[in-house]
């Protein structure tokens, strides 16, 4: 029996007898996206990826794939052959969804790295508010366009419903039209470059009434049942118009719970210790370093699927690089330090929905000596994910409402990576009422490990009758 390894880790089983010939003519080669259906033994690995662009789809039999061969009896291939299938259905589960998302958040990634340093590069001053025709607005409709064209062209129009923060009422209004041309240019521009990612630009430029409507499709308000995306276009909006630290996340969620998640983190640097600085210390050493992998500013991308055990991280798309996959991505795991005077926890760097003092007093609770690691937006649980951090607490002030948006696509990540995100009493955040985290008892816990996490939830019972919150 000989297998085909795609480069998603898919094994294909391919029938031989002992001596290597051709026992069955008719097999089965997975591809990124899809699976085709061959005849014939002079089939190859070139004549896939043929069939695999003849059916218009993204995924194709990459230079990673490569063939390996051995000889078995053929009774034992016999018997093996449903276990084999059965492993392959588990493993393809989501896969096409998986890779047109991380195509999706790698281009709306790039898009907002060039929004950014327009920004830095015009503006002296700090951006406290997201007004209407400020930067990071048209970056939160272009970016809401940009991944509802790419699921919607790669996976089919009929089978996407999205959940966002923005509504596109906003953007047919008569006194948004400069916001409106705006978010046109810059999401035509990010169009022009599909075919770096892997994707299929379209044949001309999109209309204004075009863009509208694909940014009309994210109007699902979720729920229990059924399939729908959840998207952050642009998650920490201070630490985007500072040049700071932001994300791109892009959540699936099927029946209420998470299956897969994306994260974009265009500017988390590689070095643990520089997440921490300023951001114009940050971009003093970046253009000291030499642009290799460890440096800050090359960002990268964090992804997961549901019950794979695995967590991934690729870097992001530079310059005139194209995307193939898997794009260099290496497997990320939770930190296993479960000593709490070791241990670096994070927290929100705003104040106006996080309580700094009571985090504060938890940390000096369970043992946590190191300064609070202070970051904008869901890298803070990338962060965990990657091992350069192990805890990260929000407990909100009174009368805030956390959305789904802001930590599907983080929780999963964890998870898959060996962590743990619960709510302060310990269970599971539930993503299955509508925008909102509904029923959430106190506050979010996510730990690299158990041993923590249980000393965190004993410290919240402990501590929370003397709190304000």
């Amino acid at each position: 029996m000989s297998f085909y390894f795609s480069s998603l880790g898919t094994i294909i089983p391919r029938i031989l007898g002992q001596t290597g010939k051709r026992y069955h003519d008719q097999f089965c080669a997975f591809t990124l996206t899809h699976l085709v259906v061959g005849t014939g033994s002079s089939s190859s690995l070139a004549s896939l990826h043929y069939k695999a662009q003849s059916h218009n789809y993204i995924g194709c039999v990459s230079k990673f794939d490569h063939t390996c061969s051995f000889p078995v009896m053929e009774e034992e291939t016999h018997n093996n052959l449903g276990f084999l299938y059965e492993q392959e259905e588990q493993v393809k589960e989501y896969s096409k969804e998986l890779d047109v998302a991380v195509r999706a958040v790698q281009m709306a990634c790039s898009l907002c790295q060039t929004i950014q340093d327009k920004l830095i590069s015009r503006t002296n001053h700090q951006v406290h508010s997201k007004d209407d025709n400020s930067p990071v607005t048209v970056a939160d409709w272009s970016v809401q366009a940009i991944v509802s064209w790419i699921l919607s062209e790669c996976l089919g129009r009929e089978n996407i419903s999205i959940v966002a923060e923005e509504d596109v009422q906003t953007l047919s209004k008569a006194n948004a039209s400069e916001l409106l041309e705006a978010v046109v240019e810059t999401v035509n521009q990010c169009l022009s470059k599909a075919a770096q990612f892997g994707v299929q630009k379209p044949k001309t430029a999109l209309s204004t009434s075009e863009v509208l409507e694909i940014i009309s499709r994210c109007n699902s308000i979720g729920g229990p049942n059924g399939r729908f995306w959840v998207l952050d276009p642009v998650d920490g909006t201070l630490g985007f118009v500072r040049g700071d630290q932001y994300a791109v996340a892009l959540a699936l969620i099927e029946d209420g719970e998470v299956v897969l998640g994306v994260l974009g983190c265009p500017n988390y640097p590689m070095r643990k210790e520089w997440l921490s600085y300023q951001n114009r210390y940050h971009r003093i050493i970046s253009k000291l370093t030499p642009p290799n992998s460890e440096t800050w500013n090359k960002g990268c991308v964090l992804y997961a699927k549901k019950g794979s055990g695995k967590a991934w991280m690729q870097p992001l798309i530079h310059g005139n690089n194209k995307f193939l996959w898997p794009n260099n991505a290496k497997q990320v795991c939770v930190s296993s330090i479960d000593n709490p005077a070791l241990a670096t926890f994070c927290e929100p760097v705003e104040k106006a929905n996080s309580s700094h003092s009571f985090t504060a007093g938890l940390a000096h609770s369970v043992g946590l000596r190191k300064q609070p690691l202070r970051v904008y937006s869901m890298v803070k649980y990338a962060a965990i994910a990657r091992g350069d951090a192990e805890v990260f607490m929000k407990f909100a002030r009174s009368g805030y409402k956390e959305k789904i948006w802001d930590h599907a696509a983080g929780v999963i990540i964890i998870q898959e990576a060996g962590g743990m995100v619960t709510d302060a009493g310990g269970r599971p955040l539930d993503f299955s009422k509508g925008v909102y985290v509904e029923g959430l008892d106190r506050g979010i816990v996510a730990c690299s490990g158990g041993k923590l996490h249980e000393k965190i939830i004993e410290a919240v019972d402990a501590s929370w009758g003397s709190s304000s919150l």
